[in-house]
């Protein structure tokens, strides 16, 4: 392993969810009725609209590609959270049977994977700053805010951090509550598999395991779709940032 070491598992999980989306999507689109819809037509609309009303509620300029992104990362962050609720051994036992030692189901709990997806939103934030605000100006928001001119020195770190910290925060925040809550999973488990015999403390072990797992999976189906509801949220909110110029 080094730094141009590629993980595969989590390259292959996050490519095949991401044809996935794509494939339903663009099958929704040109099988598309006006009368009586089917319920994935109808899930499809219900997404488009959910989307686009979050995008106009924080995007205050006007860009035709940013409705597209939020969409795009809402569902393919979602989808690679939800690999989460797939029981922690049933894919990594089947890939040990095809040869693969190790394999990780869920794509957002490497961090190479969410550190990915925020530096591509961090260049797309740096590239509309520079084209709506100019070189000059984008330096200028850098350089000359909070304390102006004379505090140029002050400025440039407080700016730069605060810059920097933007795709640093959305990368581990999501990277967090997705591998914590895998680690509770693989915790819950352990209490099933430490159970022995048919005693009063194996049997409520594995009991707990049971109450515990349902009800962990429960309330995961919300951090799923929390975690993928602030990256998109976040991804627009820093678009809007860098569309506006601040005087």
């Amino acid at each position: 392993m080094g730094f141009w070491a590629l993980n595969l598992d989590t390259f292959i999980m996050s490519l095949l969810l991401g044809v996935i989306f794509m494939f339903v999507f663009r099958r929704v689109a040109t099988t598309m009725v006006a009368g009586t819809p089917n319920s994935l037509q109808n899930f499809c609309e219900w997404a488009i609209e959910f989307v686009d009303s979050s995008v106009r509620g924080s995007f205050t300029s006007k860009n035709n590609m940013v409705a597209p992104l939020a969409l795009t990362i809402f569902f393919w962050v979602f989808m690679m959270n939800l690999m989460d609720l797939i029981p922690i051994d049933w894919v990594p036992l089947l890939m040990s049977a095809l040869g693969v030692p190790f394999f990780k189901v869920v794509p957002s709990t490497d961090p190479n994977a969410t550190f990915g997806m925020a530096i591509g939103v961090f260049l797309l934030v740096l590239y509309y700053s520079v084209k709506m605000k100019g070189f000059g100006g984008f330096m200028g928001e850098l350089t000359l805010q909070p304390f102006g001119k004379w505090g140029m020195p002050v400025n440039f770190l407080l700016e730069g951090v605060n810059l920097i910290a933007k795709p640093i925060s959305l990368a581990l925040r999501l990277f967090g509550n997705m591998y914590a809550g895998e680690m509770i999973f693989i915790l819950i488990a352990l209490m099933g598999g430490a159970w022995a015999g048919f005693s009063l403390g194996g049997v409520t072990l594995f009991g707990s395991q049971i109450l515990l797992s349902l009800g962990w999976a429960i309330f995961h189906i919300l951090i799923v779709t929390l975690q993928a509801f602030i990256f998109m949220t976040l991804t627009v909110v820093y678009l809007d940032m860098a569309h506006q110029e601040h005087h």
